[in-house]
C-alpha cells in the first residue's frame, strides 16, 4: 500500500501523542491511532531526570558535610539539582503506562558519618496522571556496614497539570513535575521529614526510539542495490583509528604560587603514573578521543600529585585528570582528596583554546600553553572551615600543555618542566600582606606570593577555630 502524505501525517501524529502519553500527559483519551503493525510497547532512549530531591536538605548537607555524585550523575553549580542520565524505558500503547530507569547516584554525608545516605538506580514510572520516583537507598548500620534498601518508593509525582514540550532530537520534555515525599521516603530519612512534604519538582526528558519503516517502492531495496559511493581512501600506514590518539601526555603545575608556598615548608610528590619534571608534573596517557577537524577532545590521564605541608597540617592530592574541549572552550576535571575525604570529578578549571593549534605535525598534535582559570568549584576545593578559600573563580592558574600522537611510531615532544604562562606570579595576598594556609584536615588557603623568601614564612599568628580545633597560620612579608 503506497504511503500517502495524509497517512504519513497520521502516523507522525500518533507517534507524537504516544510519546506524550508515555509520561502521563492528559491528552484526551490518548485517542490518536497507533501505526498499523507497531509493537504494543515503544522503546524510549536518552532519558534524563533533573531533580534535586529537596533544596533545603542540599543546603543543610552542604554546610555540614559534602555531596558527591557518581556513575553518570551530575550536579549543577552552586549546590544545584542533580541530573541522572542514560535513561531507557518503555511506553505501553495499550495501558499508556511507562517505566524509565536512569544511571547515576548521589551521596549525602555530614557530621563525620553520622548522616550517610546514598540514592542510586533511580526509576520513574507513570500511570495516567500520576507517577513515582523509586531509588535504591544505602545507609550505614550501627557497625558501619552498608545497608541497602532496593526500589524504595521515594516520591509521588503529579502530572495532572503538566504538558509536554519539545527538546533536541525529537525529545519530549516534561518540566517541573510536582513531587512529594512518600511514607517510605520519610522513613528512609529517619523521620527528618514527614509524608507529603513537598520536594523539588522533577523534569523528565525522553526520546522514542525510531522504528524501521517499510521500504518505499520507489527507493532501492534488497532487490535494488543502491549505487555505492566512491571508496573511502585507505588510512596511511601506521595511522591511528579515526578519532583515537595513540599516546599522549599532560604537563601541568597546578599553580606556581601554591607550589612555592608548599615547598617553603613541605614537599610535592607524584605517583600512579605521574612524574615530576623539575617544577611541573607529567601525567601519563589513559585514553583520548581527538577530532582535529571539529576541534573536540575528550582525554583522560593517569597519575596523581600530592602537596604536603606538615607544619600547617595541609595535605591535598589531585588525581584522575580529564580534559574535555569543544571548539575554543574546555574544562579540566579531576578528583581532590584531603583528610576530610575525596571529591570526585570536580570541574576544576576552565580552559581557553581559542589559540590552540590542532594541526598534526609529524604525527603529533600539540596544544601548548593552554590558559586555565579556577571555576567556582575549583576555588572552593581550597576552602577551610574558618575563612573560606583564598582563591576565586576566574583566577588564573598554571597553563596546560597537552600532546598526543595520532599515528604509530610518532614520538611525543619532551615536557618543558618549567612554570610559565598565566599561572605564574599571579598570587594574591590579603590587604595586610599576609598569606595563609588552612590546616586540621581542611584544604589549603595558600595564595603565597612568588617573591616571598622561604625563610620569611613565619608562624606569626595562630587562631583556634571553634569547630575541630583547626589552627590558622599566617605568614608576614619581612622587609630588610
Amino acid at each position: 500500500m503506497p504511503v500517502t502524505p495524509r497517512r504519513r501525517r497520521s502516523v507522525a501524529l500518533a507517534a507524537a501523542v504516544a510519546t506524550a502519553a508515555s509520561l502521563g500527559s492528559t491528552v484526551p483519551a490518548f485517542a490518536a491511532p497507533v501505526a498499523e503493525g507497531a509493537p504494543p510497547k515503544l522503546e524510549l532512549k536518552d532519558g534524563t531526570l533533573d531533580w534535586g530531591f529537596r533544596e533545603s536538605f542540599r543546603k543543610y548537607v552542604g554546610a555540614a558535610g559534602r555531596i558527591t555524585v557518581a556513575d553518570g550523575a551530575k550536579q549543577a553549580a552552586a549546590n544545584g539539582v542533580f541530573t541522572f542520565t542514560g535513561g531507557t524505558g518503555t511506553y505501553d500503547t495499550t495501558t499508556h503506562n511507562t517505566s524509565n530507569t536512569f544511571k547515576g547516584g548521589v551521596r549525602f554525608e555530614a557530621h563525620g558519618g553520622v548522616l550517610d545516605i546514598k540514592l542510586s538506580d533511580l526509576k520513574v514510572a507513570t500511570t495516567s496522571t500520576k507517577g513515582a520516583v523509586t531509588a535504591d537507598i544505602t545507609t550505614k548500620d550501627p557497625a558501619g556496614k552498608d545497608r541497602v534498601q532496593d526500589d524504595v518508593a521515594l516520591a509521588d509525582l503529579d502530572l495532572s497539570k503538566v504538558r509536554p514540550g519539545g527538546g533536541a532530537g525529537g525529545a519530549m520534555v516534561f518540566k517541573e513535575i510536582p513531587a512529594a515525599l512518600t511514607k517510605a521516603g520519610a522513613a528512609a530519612f529517619n523521620g527528618q521529614y514527614k509524608e507529603g512534604d513537598p520536594l523539588d519538582p522533577a523534569t523528565l526528558t525522553v526520546t522514542p526510539v525510531a522504528t524501521p519503516s517499510k521500504p518505499d517502492p520507489g527507493k532501492p531495496g534488497p532487490g535494488k542495490p543502491k549505487p555505492s559511493k566512491e571508496p573511502e581512501p585507505a588510512p596511511a600506514p601506521g595511522a591511528a583509528a579515526q578519532g583515537k590518539a595513540v599516546d599522549g601526555r599532560l604537563t601541568w603545575g597546578l599553580k606556581e604560587s601554591f607550589r612555592r608556598y608548599v615547598n617553603s615548608g613541605g614537599a610535592t610528590s607524584a605517583a600512579d603514573g605521574a612524574s615530576k619534571k623539575r617544577e611541573l608534573f607529567d601525567f601519563s596517557f589513559g585514553k583520548a578521543d581527538l577530532d582535529t577537524k571539529a576541534r573536540t577532545l575528550d582525554a583522560a590521564f593517569k597519575g596523581s600529585v600530592n602537596f604536603r605541608y606538615p607544619a600547617h597540617q595541609l595535605e591535598m592530592k589531585f588525581s584522575d585528570l580529564k580534559v574535555k574541549a569543544t571548539g575554543d572552550k574546555g574544562t579540566l576535571v579531576l578528583d581532590v582528596t584531603t583528610p576530610k575525604g575525596k571529591k570526585d570529578d570536580i570541574a576544576f578549571a576552565t580552559l581557553d583554546l581559542a589559540k590552540a593549534d590542532y594541526t598534526a605535525k609529524n604525527g603529533v598534535v600539540r596544544l601548548a600553553a593552554v590558559p586555565a582559570a579556577f571555576t567556582a568549584e575549583g576555588a572552593a576545593a581550597f576552602a577551610n572551615d574558618t575563612t573560606g578559600s583564598m582563591y576565586k573563580a576566574g583566577e588564573a592558574i598554571d597553563p596546560l600543555d597537552l600532546a598526543f600522537t595520532v599515528r604509530d611510531g610518532a614520538t611525543l615532544p619532551a615536557g618543558s618542566g618549567t612554570g610559565s604562562g598565566s599561572g605564574t606570579g599571579t598570587a594574591s595576598t590579603t590587604p595586610s600582606g599576609t598569606v595563609g594556609a588552612s590546616v586540621g584536615g581542611s584544604a589549603a588557603l595558600a595564595a603565597t606570593g612568588a617573591d616571598i623568601p622561604t625563610g620569611a614564612l613565619l608562624g606569626a599568628a595562630g587562631a583556634v577555630a571553634a569547630v575541630g580545633g583547626a589552627m590558622l597560620f599566617a605568614a608576614r612579608r619581612r622587609r630588610a
